[in-house]
């Protein structure tokens, strides 16, 4: 292969962002688990008011927003554009990683959470997407090379910056489930959660 055609193949991650992304995947997983593990029946249905959810509707949140990422890294990805030439990489992962978890600004959502889910079935399929999302991350090239419009960026940023590229966006699902283990952490905390 000459040196043209393979300056132009998908290239692979760094080890520094493979490993960056396995370990903050790694730490929303335990992170939302730990929340969630001992919670009874009635702890998971607790809604603190009608316009908060509960533990089972963030979590339901969650694994929706996971596999809507999925789904976009999966189909279609390979033929989105590239990321502007002027967006700085590194600067969108650490509005990313630093940002997106911060609970003192909320926004609206556009995936309403569902009811009726067992909380062991749950979690495993949260972890199952997990797993998947580090496939992604291991196997796909080429993560760097195409960008998708981000609504969550754009707001967080404030405008300054409009798509993720496909390690961002595995950033961003982990980034989302930190924020809303905070939120779990935040029902939990509230005066009439159950006691058992």
């Amino acid at each position: 292969m000459n040196s043209t055609a393979s300056s132009l193949a998908p290239s692979l991650l760094s080890e520094a962002e493979s490993q960056q992304a396995r370990l903050y995947i790694e730490q929303a997983r335990d992170g939302l688990i730990g929340a969630t593990r001992l919670l009874t029946q009635a702890q998971w249905e607790f809604q603190p008011r009608t316009d908060r959810w509960s533990v089972e509707q963030i979590v339901a949140h969650v694994i929706a927003v996971q596999e809507r990422v999925i789904a976009r890294l999966q189909q279609g990805f390979a033929e989105a554009p590239a990321p502007p030439k002027e967006q700085d990489c590194q600067t969108v992962d650490n509005i990313v990683i630093n940002q997106f978890p911060n609970r003192l600004t909320r926004f609206p959502s556009p995936i309403p959470p569902e009811r009726g889910l067992d909380r062991q079935a749950a979690v495993d399929r949260y972890v199952e997407n997990c797993a998947v999302l580090f496939r992604i991350l291991t196997s796909t090239s080429g993560l760097r090379e195409h960008a998708l419009d981000s609504p969550p960026l754009k707001a967080v940023s404030k405008g300054a910056y409009l798509v993720m590229d496909g390690y961002q966006w595995i950033l961003a699902a982990a980034a989302h489930a930190e924020r809303h283990t905070k939120q779990i952490l935040e029902v939990i905390a509230d005066g009439a959660f159950p006691l058992q």
